[in-house]
């Protein structure tokens, strides 16, 4: 009490030897300190809530090929566990992706990864290959071994620049000298998945639509000569520290993928054991 009344100047308590009472302004400010005290015991309440993730928000972006197929189930995860938290998904396209954990719009994003970065952290989560995409009833149904250059000679449906999956592709086949016949272009995978299933064309996207190709009336096969691959992670601002909530959620997709990884390699031992 003494250092207040030095800090605000003045006294709130007349002293005696006998008596302690409030002062005028010390009658005024009692009010007010009560106030403070309660809205600092509910701070310290609603700062632990946060920390135990008993409330909060979850803002991140995910690119649409990874958020219409591999997010939602860590998404059910994470919301047994933490039913409060509200989490806002920002299903963008990769670059944008990128574009809002920079200006902060989102704590992280969920997108390919954005090559060389002085501000960004990446972790990679799994690598990704592009398939081939044709209808069920087109020709290449019967070609086992795809290779690049069986599309050059069908219309093609591809994913509109500057899309860093359409540059990496055009610059990949450039090398092999493999140009495709680019009829149509859009900038979703969405709507380049429906464009073949219409039989405008055949495509190749990333293999994560697999399971949107699967329900629809499109085939898919593995591409070679050139495989073409690109990482998939979880994208972070440099020197900025996340939420709790973030961490854990990111928790669950490391987990995640980390176990899958293991699957994949144990599957692959035992394959390569048995063809001994």
């Amino acid at each position: 009490i003494k250092k207040l009344e030095e800090t605000v100047g003045g006294k709130l308590l007349a002293r005696s030897t006998r008596t302690l009472a409030l002062t005028p302004e010390g009658e005024i400010f009692l009010p007010v300190a009560k106030r403070l005290l309660v809205d600092f015991d509910n701070a310290l309440v609603e700062l632990n809530e946060l920390f135990s993730l008993q409330r909060g928000n979850l803002s991140l972006a995910a690119m649409p090929s990874f958020a219409s197929t591999h997010l939602p189930q860590h998404l059910l995860r994470f919301n047994k566990e933490h039913p409060a938290i509200k989490v806002k998904i920002h299903d963008v396209i990769a670059e944008d992706a990128v574009s809002m954990v920079r200006t902060g719009k989102v704590e992280f994003a969920i997108s390919f990864d954005p090559d060389i970065s002085s501000d960004l952290n990446f972790e990679t989560l799994f690598t990704d290959t592009i398939i081939a995409a044709f209808p069920k009833n087109h020709p290449l149904v019967n070609v086992q071994n795809m290779k690049w250059h069986h599309l050059v000679e069908h219309p093609f449906v591809a994913l509109q620049r500057p899309s860093r999956i359409r540059l990496l592709m055009d610059n990949m086949l450039a090398e092999q000298n493999i140009f495709l016949n680019v009829i149509f272009e859009s900038n979703q995978l969405a709507t380049v998945v429906q464009m073949v299933a219409t039989e405008l064309g055949v495509s190749a996207i990333p293999s994560l639509y697999k399971q949107q190709m699967q329900s629809l009336n499109v085939e898919f096969r593995e591409l070679t000569a050139p495989v073409i691959s690109r990482r998939v992670g979880i994208i972070t601002k440099r020197r900025y520290p996340l939420s709790k909530t973030a961490q854990v959620f990111i928790e669950i997709l490391r987990h995640s993928y980390q176990q899958k990884s293991m699957q994949k390699n144990s599957q692959n031992l035992l394959k390569y054991s048995s063809d001994v």
